[in-house]
């Protein structure tokens, strides 16, 4: 028994010896690699405690405050801090659809795609007026769109001041022989109300003075505009219509600012028509407007079209394309235009990191032309990435959701509310140089006025919500005397350009009664106003910050509502609950 102790004693500690040996030494050198550095997981990155978004590959100092960087935590999930899973049930029923960068479909076969319309030739426009004073006794233009030709009867005027004209040529016809310069005058005078030769010389002879007296078109064309009535009393000069030659016309196109490299005087654009998608039009660029529209950031192209047959109508949609400079599309990288979000400073993609997990990730990339519906990208991807095309801004919500970087929040964490930030747009005109929040200050009593500003500002969007641009144009209005009255004197110069912002919105929105016009300042206002309710600490109730992906050219719009319910201000009726609720202001 005690021989058998023994035995098991010896087995025992041979088997610690051997164990030693086999599994010691490396853990002993598995210890001197973590001493020595040499363990690190690939792909350790490091953060700042007090300021997360600073991300670096290796320890160091954090660059705002000094302090010491620790080991950026990895997710339970295994996903570094910019990453998010989303489900593949989610993706499904949201339809998320992703392209790979440089496999993208599209006009990538260096042309240059653009939209516009056919309008009339306003060099070919003139105005039939009254070369005397009188009343209309019988008008023979009647309708938009009527043709005449030169020489036919416009209108029959009754004319007092032509009357004593008449009379005058009648008594000085008699003492032609002895004071020819009278009768000269005479006649000249009615020269100069377009009365021909033949006119003046049927007065003279049959001696009698004609009351109603006619008005004959000086150009051929198509009628645009009938700008006087029968029994209307016109002054010298007054328009009677406006008549349009249509023998050619105008296709104007809208340039983005990043196209305008493209374009030149004399440059060939080959166009086509919806009206007749088989046939193509050869034209020249005649005109490129020398102002940009600071509202949609393009540049009108003008080619002027022979109208032959009148195939072209004013207001047609049409195409046109023209050979570009572009870099060649082997080499450039081309995303889908409705891939790329834009807030103003930065331009937005989400990234698929996984091949076969739905993991996103977002990236800000730098821009280039624009070619047809497809956008180049000269800095933030790479050859053979997978970013998302369809969904974005689910995609989007999905990462303010959990937390992540993203248009709303571009350092990540918790989405701010109240007095801790604002969001949107306007985040990037209000940060410093390091990339943190500055907040804004306004004056207690800045604060509590402009709880009527709100009060008003809720008015012109429920407005907008019904789609009624008188009362739009009304509301914007009182919006703006209230928002006058306020004193800001004493805010600071960012606090300043909000204000001055919202003001000269609300002017464009106050005095245009064009429902589609209000819609696009609204948008501006809003990144505004979203901007200081955000940093107001007095509110009485709860403001919702919700959002319209679609609105905006599909670039997404915002708009301040006091309930949760979305109705949105940028469609009505048409789609009156696309939107989503974004931040919640307490």
């Amino acid at each position: 028994m005690k021989r058998s102790i023994i035995y098991i004693g010896i087995a025992a500690i041979v088997g610690l010896a051997v164990g030693y040996f086999l599994f010691g030494n490396s853990g002993t050198k598995t210890m001197e690699m973590t001493e020595h550095g040499h363990s690190s997981e690939a792909g350790q990155m490091w953060t700042c405690s007090m300021h997360p978004q600073i991300m670096q590959p290796e320890a160091g100092d954090c660059p705002i405050c000094g302090m010491d960087l620790i080991p950026a935590e990895v997710g339970e999930d295994g996903l570094s801090p910019e990453q998010f899973k989303m489900t593949k049930n989610a993706m499904a029923l949201a339809n998320i659809q992703t392209t790979m960068v440089g496999n993208a479909k599209g006009n990538n076969d260096n042309t240059l795609a653009l939209s516009g319309k056919i309008a009339a030739n306003e060099e070919a426009m003139a105005v039939q007026a009254s070369y005397f004073d009188g009343r209309i006794e019988q008008l023979n233009v009647n309708y938009e769109g009527q043709e005449i030709q030169k020489g036919q009867l416009l209108a029959t005027i009754y004319s007092p001041e032509l009357v004593a004209a008449q009379q005058e040529l009648l008594t000085t016809a008699s003492l032609k022989e002895s004071q020819p310069q009278l009768y000269n005058a005479v006649r000249n005078k009615l020269k100069l109300w377009k009365l021909s030769e033949e006119q003046i010389n049927s007065i003279e002879s049959s001696g009698m003075v004609k009351e109603n007296f006619p008005v004959y078109a000086t150009v051929s064309g198509t009628v645009s505009e009938v700008m006087s009535s029968e029994g209307d009393y016109l002054k010298k000069g007054q328009p009677i219509a406006k008549v349009n030659n249509l023998n050619t016309v105008w296709a104007e196109f809208d340039a983005y600012e990043s196209q305008l490299s493209q374009f030149r005087k004399g440059q060939k654009i080959n166009i086509t028509a919806n009206a007749y998608p088989s046939k193509t039009f050869g034209g020249q660029i005649t005109f490129i407007d020398p102002v940009l529209d600071n509202v949609t950031r393009t540049v009108t192209v003008r080619a002027t079209l022979r109208n032959q047959k009148d195939l072209f109508k004013p207001g047609m949609f049409v195409t046109g394309k023209i050979e570009s400079n572009l870099a060649n599309a082997e080499t450039a990288l081309f995303v889908p235009s409705g891939a790329v979000m834009w807030t103003g400073e930065r331009s937005l993609v989400y990234v698929k990191v996984s091949g076969d997990e739905p993991i996103f990730e977002m990236r800000e990339v730098l821009l280039g032309a624009r070619n047809g519906e497809n956008i180049e990208v000269t800095h933030g991807l790479d050859s053979g990435e997978e970013i998302v095309t369809n969904g974005t801004f689910t995609v989007d919500a999905a990462a303010q959701l959990q937390g992540k970087k993203s248009m709303m929040n571009k350092i990540g964490g918790k989405t701010m509310t109240g007095h801790e930030g604002h969001i949107g747009m306007q985040e990037d005109m209000s940060s410093d140089s390091s990339g943190e929040m500055m907040k804004m200050e306004f004056s207690n009593g800045f604060k509590n006025d402009f709880k009527a500003v709100l009060s008003a500002y809720l008015k012109l969007k429920d407005a907008l919500v019904a789609s009624d641009a008188p009362k739009t144009s009304m509301h914007a209005n009182v919006t703006l005397e209230i928002l006058k009255k306020l004193d800001w004197a004493d805010t600071g110069a960012m606090e300043k350009a909000h204000i001055h912002k919202s003001i000269e919105m609300l002017e464009v929105i106050a005095n245009k009664e064009d429902l589609e016009n209000q819609r696009t300042h609204f948008v501006i206002l809003n990144e505004n106003m979203v901007a200081i309710v955000s940093n107001l600490d007095s509110l009485e109730d709860t403001l919702y910050v919700q959002k319209c992906p679609m609105a905006n050219n599909n670039q997404g719009a915002v708009w301040l509502s006091a309930e949760n319910e979305i109705r949105n201000p940028y469609y009505g009726d048409a789609m009156l609950k696309c939107g989503s609720i974004v931040e919640i202001i307490d």
